[in-house]
This record gives C-alpha cells, sequence and structure tokens, in this order.
C-alpha cells in the first residue's frame, strides 16, 4: 500500500513574495493539525517542528517575478510535478478543487482541514511562506511585510500608493484601488 503524500500551498492571493507549496508524507501521527489559517502563529511554529522531525516533505517556492513570467497555474502545476518527482510512488492528495489535469493526483476541498497530511503540508508552506515575508520586511521595511505576510491590506495598498512597487511585488497582479481610470 501506498503512502499518503498531502500536498498544499500557501501564498496564491498575494500581491508580493514568493508561492510556497509542500509535500508531506507523515511517518508518526501529530496531533493538533490543521488547516494552517485556523492555527495561530506560535501553534504553526510548534508544529512546524514536529512536522519537519516527523515526515518525509519538501517544499518547492517560486518568486514574483518568476510568477509574472508563467502564471500562478502553471507555478502550482511546476510545483505539484516537482512534488510528486522528489516523493516518488505516493498517492497524492492535493487541497482545493482540481488536479490541474496531472495524472496520479487527487484534489480534495477542505482536505487541509480533513487529511492530517495536507494539514502538514499547509502548515510546512505557510510557515516557510511567512518567515520569508519577515526576511523581507528587513530589506523592504516601508512596506509592512512583518505585518501583513504580502497580502492586499489597506496598510499595504497605501504603502505601494506611496512607494511603489518593489522587485517582490507581483506586478501581473492587478490592484484595482491604484489603477488610473482610463479618459476618452
Amino acid at each position: 500500500m501506498k503512502q499518503l503524500c498531502g500536498i498544499d500551498e500557501a501564498g496564491r492571493g498575494p500581491v508580493a513574495g514568493p508561492l510556497v507549496m509542500a509535500g508531506v508524507i507523515l511517518k508518526d501521527s501529530i496531533d493538533e493539525l490543521n488547516d494552517s489559517k485556523k492555527l495561530t502563529e506560535k501553534k504553526r511554529e510548534k508544529l512546524y517542528d514536529l512536522i519537519i522531525e516527523n515526515s518525509i516533505y519538501h517544499i518547492v517556492s517560486f518568486e514574483a517575478e518568476t510568477i509574472d513570467n508563467l502564471g500562478i497555474s502553471a507555478c502550482l502545476i511546476s510545483g505539484l510535478k516537482e512534488i510528486m518527482q522528489t516523493i516518488p510512488d505516493a498517492e497524492y492528495i492535493f487541497d482545493g478543487n482540481t488536479t490541474f489535469g496531472i495524472s496520479g493526483l487527487r484534489c480534495q476541498v477542505k482536505a487541509d482541514v480533513d487529511v492530517p497530511e495536507v494539514s502538514a503540508a499547509s502548515i510546512l508552506a505557510k510557515v516557510t511562506r511567512d518567515r520569508y515575508m519577515v526576511e523581507l520586511s528587513k530589506k523592504y521595511p516601508q512596506y509592512g511585510f512583518e505585518k501583513h505576510k504580502g497580502y492586499g491590506t489597506k496598510a499595504h495598498i497605501d504603502a505601494i500608493a506611496k512607494n511603489g512597487l518593489s522587485p517582490v511585488h507581483r506586478k501581473s497582479f492587478k490592484i484595482k484601488s491604484l489603477e488610473q481610470p482610463t479618459l476618452f
């Protein structure tokens, strides 16, 4: 019987920073796993270390420039394929509603809540991405990445309006409140 490899991502929707994906096969069960968004930052950090110690895992990251050049779907497909190649001979389940046509992969809505391996992948992806955004905040303090992690909050949009886009912003993601009206 093949082991189950759960796959999830963090950072599909932000206007800055990377898309991070993780695949996880748990070697031992871990209590209190859940969708990373339903856990406190402190709990995610604690679980992150437990997952690393008790799993076979692979983490993939796509920078903003790659997302702009390839598109978010192509990055997701590439990440799924890389995880499946790096963690071979498993049964793969991806959180969401599409397999992007990848054979040998099944998807399940809310798998990050219902499937421990996907919950673990969700936590690895989110903690990895959040830590990276905190590091980026040191290089680009004017944007407040440590607070909003690159999502389009009012404070972040205001910072973009004041400072322009940084090299870690996704230029292909349109921010409606910053678009200039077209005059005819």
